[in-house]
């Protein structure tokens, strides 16, 4: 089973902005929204201090959900380097 993508936090302090006023008009404290999503509120708050930067899929897509934007205003997909394998160099024939 391949792991859940994983996702980084763009800007720490526009997620703490749009925590002040969400799609309902209202504004969610770290509190609120760590309940709502069902996440500790220390998950929570190494985010939007940046010690945090990245989350699951589930989890970044959770908090915009609650907040109420799309998930690439405020995160980035953060994808592992995969590296190729280079082919081998073909000998040179002697002339």
């Amino acid at each position: 089973m391949a792991p859940e993508p994983r996702y980084e936090l763009v800007r720490p302090d526009l997620l703490r902005l749009l925590m002040g006023r969400t799609w309902t008009g209202a504004d969610v404290s770290g509190r609120e929204l760590a309940a709502a999503i069902g996440i500790p509120r220390a998950t929570l708050n190494a985010l939007l201090t940046g010690t945090t930067r990245s989350q699951p899929e589930t989890i970044a897509r959770a908090i915009c959900r609650e907040i109420g934007i799309e998930l690439l205003c405020l995160w980035t997909p953060k994808s592992r380097t995969t590296r190729v394998p280079e082919p081998a160099p073909k000998q040179l024939a002697a002339a």
